[in-house]
């Protein structure tokens, strides 16, 4: 039996998925998480072989939720689930130690197939997935002006731009508000841009964040 946690802050979502698995013989979930710090806490109690990841949820969110995931339950295998097919996404998520990475428009089979790949400790990447990865890794592919960005400068560029003031960020990410600081500054350099507000447009001309999400 393969025990998966689901971690995405929309009911809905984690739902359907549950009801899917609940259908598929050898697979069972053994929790709901609606943000990365309740997926860490369940973790510990539900001991679960696979976990369903989202990116953009409230608190610490996916990426860091990933991390620090792996570094405590080491044999845990994170599945990425999403609605971020493009870059950086996928490569800062596998770098955080995430096996396998799949959009939410992908199938039930899929689905079943990525949780049984990565348990046998082998990687899953759905095929649009691995093909955004490859073209702008190709000479004048589309480059993401976020691409430059460390894992951590990520995870605040995600929090500032979901309205995070600095000191929730200090307190989410148990960094000093100077670090806070430095790693907002550094971020809005490589990216090129002055303040917040900036930031929210560009990562909206992106398609990283949906115009209605910055409301």
């Amino acid at each position: 039996m393969i025990n998966v946690l689901l971690a995405d802050d929309h009911e809905l979502v984690r739902t359907g998925i549950k009801r899917l698995l609940n259908d598929v013989r050898g697979i069972k979930v053994v929790g709901e998480a609606s943000s990365g710090e309740e997926a860490l806490e369940l973790a510990k109690t539900r001991q679960p072989d696979v976990v369903l990841m989202d990116v953009s949820m409230p608190g610490i969110g996916g990426l860091e939720a990933t991390r620090k995931l792996i570094l405590s339950h080491p044999g845990v295998r994170v599945i990425v689930v999403t609605v971020h097919a493009e870059e950086p996404f996928p490569t800062r998520m596998l770098e955080a130690g995430a096996y396998g990475y799949l959009t939410k428009g992908c199938g039930v089979q899929e689905i079943v197939k990525a949780i049984k790949t990565v348990h046998l400790g082998k990687r899953y990447i759905s095929s649009d997935i691995a093909q955004e990865m490859a073209l702008s890794m190709m000479p004048g592919g589309s480059q993401s002006p976020f691409e430059t960005l460390s894992p951590r400068e990520m995870q605040v560029m995600l929090m500032v731009t979901d309205g995070k003031g600095p000191q929730e960020i200090s307190d989410t990410l148990c960094l000093s508000p100077k670090t806070v600081s430095t790693y907002r500054r550094r971020l809005f350099e490589k990216v090129g841009v002055e303040n917040d507000v900036e930031l929210t447009r560009l990562v909206i001309r992106h398609g990283i964040l949906e115009a209605s999400d910055s409301i």
